[in-house]
């Protein structure tokens, strides 16, 4: 627990800073960060109230009417009463201060643009899917919250595919990096021979990230090679793996194999069980420590009726 609280110490420091907020004024401006939001706020809700900025902006009551005591001061804020309790008054913005509240606007994001110029769309990206990330999980709500789709497999996809299936098999079974050689050698073939009319990949993608895959190859002689099943641990038990399964088991269909093939392990119990289920049958069988651990490797195939 000591680590995660000094990390995240360590990055609002590093994100503070990057972004100036330590300085007495807010984008060269001559107003603080919190006046610069609560000008924000009545800019973006007009006629809020002062006690929802209280509530809503966790400030002290004192502190927020001294920040709107200087607003109107400065002609950027006027009040008017609330129709429904006169002893409330809804904060608007003058002309001058919409003005200046687009004014802000428009820095800030000068400012962001200029920190993101270093980095290409795909950094961009992963950057904003990071941020996401980081608000979906401290307001405790969903980050799984969009449909999983799945999508054929594109350039840059076979790292990732090799990257996220060794950090499984490695961190939960304790395998070698014998195991990351294999799924290369599997990738790399696969894209080095590959024929669109017989082969295909699946990518299972929600919201940009990606969380499966699996791959139909030809194994001659009318016998399609089931590769690379994988599900990341953020999607399982949400019936992916089916998902993939039986969009590989339509195309091969389709493309006329008469049989699939695939070879797995023993101890990759959801897999056997997603197998047996599909109608897989277990062929035969063969002890090795191909990864470091002694398992028991396994054949399954399964007959497909074409029509």
């Amino acid at each position: 627990m000591s680590d995660i609280l000094d990390s995240i110490r360590s990055f609002n420091r590093f994100y503070t800073d990057h972004l100036g907020l330590l300085s007495q004024v807010y984008l060269q401006s001559p107003y603080s960060l919190t006046e610069a939001r609560v000008i924000y706020e009545i800019g973006a809700r007009p006629g809020v109230t002062a006690a929802e900025l209280t509530r809503d902006l966790h400030l002290d009551a004192a502190y927020l009417s001294r920040i709107l005591r200087r607003l109107r001061s400065e002609e950027l804020v006027h009040t008017e009463p609330d129709a429904h309790d006169r002893r409330s008054q809804n904060l608007f913005l003058t002309e001058t201060g919409l003005a200046r509240w687009r004014e802000l606007g428009e820095q800030s994001r000068q400012q962001i643009d200029k920190s993101l110029s270093a980095l290409d769309a795909a950094r961009q990206g992963a950057l904003v899917k990071a941020m996401r990330s980081i608000q979906s999980l401290l307001e405790g709500k969903s980050v799984n919250a969009g449909p999983i789709v799945l999508r054929s497999h594109r350039p840059g996809d076979m790292g990732w595919v090799i990257e996220a299936q060794t950090r499984f098999y490695t961190e939960t079974f304790g395998w070698n990096d014998q195991f990351e050689a294999l799924a290369a050698e599997v990738a790399g073939q696969f894209l080095k021979t590959f024929d669109p009319a017989l082969e295909r990949g699946w990518i299972a993608e929600r919201e940009g990230e990606r969380l499966g895959s699996i791959f139909i190859a030809n194994g001659g002689d009318g016998i399609a090679k089931l590769r690379l099943l994988y599900v990341d641990q953020a999607a399982r038990g949400m019936g992916l793996g089916k998902l993939l399964v039986d969009e590989a088991l339509q195309f091969a269909r389709r493309c006329g194999y008469h049989r699939i093939k695939l070879w797995t392990n023993d101890n990759l119990a959801a897999a056997r069980a997603l197998y047996l289920k599909t109608g897989f049958r277990l062929v035969s069988e063969e002890r090795h420590s191909l990864f470091g651990p002694e398992l028991t490797g396994q054949t399954w195939v399964l007959d497909l009726k074409t029509d």
